[in-house]
């Protein structure tokens, strides 16, 4: 053995660090380097490598710079950003580079790089798997499919990152793994979100990536490539997951930061020509696999802040492009009480139907249209004007849809429940209920689960409403409208 052993040299190529500000570091020296590969300094401190120039490489910082200094040595690693991949990750909370935040130790078995390449046209298959998210006014209007890329926009405090979790919280009884991807917002937001995910049982099938608001312009950078890969990793065994990403404006921000700090020429908004870039190879990256690629689907709800309602702004636009439709949350219904505040209007899913429950399909037709008419004819008449009886039941019929659509936070509704309530409302059964339409609804549905087992059974397996099935509903709701006005049920 002794004269089989050969001494060979490991050569490591190391760099000095010319200059350092702001999270920002040059560095000398140090060829053959990768884009995004991680340097280590001295003092264990780790950098990212994004701008490879002939005379030395420019890094950001993942961690706090004051460890290093003008004159310390670098060297790469060889590897691109990783993050743990697995089901060791459930119901845990990691950073963008896979590290815990929730004090125990993690050990998985398999990485992925945070970057990858989107699967290829011909890997995919078309969305026709819906994706519940237990709230009416989506569910019945703005369908979101398994692999669908949704977004959710709207002003600060409408109730966004709400929706997100209402979504999350619903897939407790399906095979939905969900990642929740926190992008520079505050340590104590990202702690109360944690909290009700455990409280609702959410965290056994979730996982959540936070990058706080303290920490490196590079780390909320890397954030959501971290969560995709995480995702992915779930993918590649064929599971359905859901990623939301809270928030992509914190996001393009981060890379704002980055950029102008690495000396890059600033175009729009100041942001960088590649911002665009940023976000699609992100998002291109959820999709729905065909049978052959073991048939896992990756969809991605990301959200964007926007600034006294302008959806024109660079990054909404830039993200409305890419996306297969938005809910769009505005102000004024969410302060005139209407929440979740969906403006029925400006949303839209461009996947539509395909991706569409068929009992939810026979039962949600003209709903768009007849609030849509509602609200403009609303206008019309708070100026006071006489109407005519069949505009009265018009706003009738709208004001008790508006108000059937309102939802308290998590508390989503079954499949069932949602055809229930939209087959009372489409037969009338809600006339004459006066101003406790929340009420009468409530214990409709109580009585319906009593009346109605086999049924809600049924529309909860098969995802269909037969017409026997819709008949023996029909004579329920008629049973139990006719009961309240004999005042059994009040």
């Amino acid at each position: 053995r002794i004269e089989q052993f050969r001494v060979e040299p490991i050569v490591y190529r190391c760099g000095r660090v010319s200059s350092v500000g702001d999270g920002v570091v040059r560095v000398n020296g140090l060829p053959d380097r990768l884009y995004g590969e991680l340097l280590e300094f001295d003092g264990g401190v780790y950098g990212m490598a994004l701008d490879l120039e002939e005379d030395g490489v420019g890094a950001v910082l993942m961690d706090d710079a004051d460890t290093v200094n003008v004159g310390d040595s670098v060297k790469g690693t060889g590897v691109v950003a990783e993050v743990p991949v697995g089901d060791e990750l459930l119901g845990r909370v990691i950073d963008p580079i896979g590290r815990p935040l929730d004090g125990e130790p993690l050990s998985a078995r398999a990485h992925l790089p945070c970057e990858r390449p989107a699967p290829t046209i011909m890997q995919r298959r078309p969305v026709d798997k819906p994706l519940e998210t237990g709230i009416l006014a989506i569910d019945s209007m703005i369908p979101i499919g398994r692999g669908q890329r949704e977004l959710i926009i709207g002003d600060r405090q409408t109730g966004k990152t709400s929706i997100a979790i209402d979504t999350i919280i619903n897939q407790k009884n399906s095979d939905v793994i969900c990642v929740y991807c926190a992008i520079g917002q505050k340590a104590s937001s990202i702690a109360g979100i944690i909290e009700t995910l455990k409280q609702t049982g959410a965290m056994e099938y979730s996982l959540v990536v936070a990058s706080t608001a303290s920490d490196s312009p590079a780390m909320q950078y890397l954030a959501p490539y971290a969560a995709c890969a995480v995702a992915e990793g779930f993918m590649s065994k064929g599971r359905d997951v859901l990623v939301v990403y809270d928030d992509l404006s914190k996001h393009a921000v981060a890379y704002r930061t980055m950029s102008l700090l690495l000396h890059r020429p600033p175009g729009r908004e100041a942001y960088p020509g590649d911002v665009f870039y940023l976000h699609s190879r992100l998002l291109e990256r959820s999709a729905c696999m065909s049978r052959e690629f073991g048939g896992g689907s990756i969809t991605a709800i990301p959200i964007i802040e926007t600034m006294g309602g302008n959806i024109s702004a660079y990054i909404p636009t830039n993200v409305i492009s890419i996306t297969d439709g938005q809910i769009y949350l505005e102000t004024e219904l969410f302060h005139s009480g209407v929440r979740p505040a969906v403006n029925t209007g400006l949303s839209v899913s461009r996947v539509g139907r395909a991706a569409q429950q068929k009992a939810m399909r026979r039962v949600s037709g003209t709903l768009r249209i007849e609030l849509s008419q509602y609200r403009e004819m609303a206008v019309f008449t708070s100026f006071g004007s006489d109407v005519d009886d069949s505009t009265k039941k018009m706003l009738s019929r709208g004001s008790t849809l508006t108000e059937l659509l309102k939802q308290p936070k998590s508390s989503p509704y079954t499949l069932f429940e949602q055809v229930a309530l939209l087959e009372a409302y489409r037969n009338g059964i809600f006339e004459n209920a006066g101003a406790g339409i929340r009420k009468f609804a409530e214990d409709m549905l109580s009585f319906l689960r009593s009346s109605c087992a086999s049924v809600e059974n049924s529309v909860n397996t098969t995802g269909d409403l037969s017409d026997e099935n819709e008949k023996r509903l029909l004579d329920s709701l008629k049973q139990f409208k006719e009961s309240y006005a004999n005042g059994e049920h009040q």
